[in-house]
């Protein structure tokens, strides 16, 4: 080592098919000093299936150590390391361990760079059949409901497209939670197995979506939702607001000021929110096997 600080390489590797590994990969693998991997087993069935050899120092920083590590691969980059880091599929630090090593060799004044490569968000955005000029990444949904459809109404009127990350297993909560947030109508495309032999795109509505996920669903997920469409006060009728504010109360808000925010968003008097609200209770009440009511 030397006087001179190392660099740090972020290097993205395949999300599925191992032919998709971009051509610098097999080269920073065997030049590194230390290679930094979420997870040392899947690097070494990749360093195997690319035919590449490791001369460097092999350390594993996933998410249960990666504060703890941090420090001593920044200690290898000061004493002049070339540092490799890489992930179990896609780029690091987008949803996986690199964050905080990236936060902390900037602050540092150590040199980051990286070797672009396969991106499972960039992948689904492209094969959604949704716009792609404008997107934001929103990464996964928090696991408990009221969170998550506190999260999802913070974006619900976003006009850019939304891309997600899912586990199987909740996708078809996260569907139904964006159905009754975004509107059951609202398109969308559940990305399924990006690259691999049983690749999967299922477009369509969310409330369809939801539906057919209900049945379960296997693989890794993402999934692209259609941006929030341009629409003004006069367009939200009363079921509308009372959707609104119905999703505001399940999230944790009081509804005096679930009908505020309502009120707002619209730009209408709340006392016509709220006599929307009253006017849908009411009705519940008369006909209480037409669905579930506000109470």
């Amino acid at each position: 080592m030397t006087g001179t600080p190392g660099t740090l390489v972020l290097a993205g590797t395949p999300i599925g098919d191992v032919a998709d590994a971009p051509p610098r990969l097999s080269a920073e693998l065997a030049a590194a000093d230390v290679v930094a991997a979420e997870d040392t087993r899947r690097l070494r069935r990749l360093t195997q299936a690319l035919g590449v050899q490791t001369t460097g120092r092999v350390v594993s920083y996933f998410e249960g150590n990666e504060s703890a590590r941090t420090p001593e691969l920044v200690e290898a980059l000061e004493g002049g390391a070339r540092v490799l880091l890489v992930t179990d599929a896609g780029m690091p630090s987008v949803s996986d361990p690199g964050y905080r090593l990236v936060a902390a060799a900037v602050e540092k004044d150590i040199k980051v760079t990286a070797v672009p490569g396969p991106s499972a968000v960039l992948t689904a955005l492209a094969l959604s059949g949704l716009p792609v000029d404008r997107f934001c990444f929103e990464g996964f949904l928090p696991r408990k409901q009221g969170e998550r459809l506190g999260r999802l109404r913070e974006v619900a009127d976003e006009r850019r497209t939304l891309v997600y990350f899912e586990a199987p297993h909740r996708l078809d909560d996260t569907l139904a939670a964006m159905a009754e947030v975004f509107g059951g109508e609202r398109r969308a495309a559940v990305c399924r197995e990006l690259t691999k032999t049983y690749e999967e795109v299922k477009r369509g509505a969310l409330k369809d979506l939801a539906e057919w996920a209900a049945e379960g669903v296997r693989g890794e997920i993402t999934v692209v939702v259609e941006g929030a469409p341009e629409s003004g006060p006069a367009e939200l009728d009363a079921d509308e607001l009372v959707r609104r504010v119905r999703v505001r109360e399940e999230a944790g808000e009081r509804r005096k000021e679930a009908i505020a925010a309502v009120a707002a968003e619209a730009g209408l008097p709340k006392r016509e929110v709220f006599d929307a609200v009253v006017a849908a209770k009411n009705a519940e009440r008369q006909a209480p096997a037409q669905g579930k009511g506000l109470s």
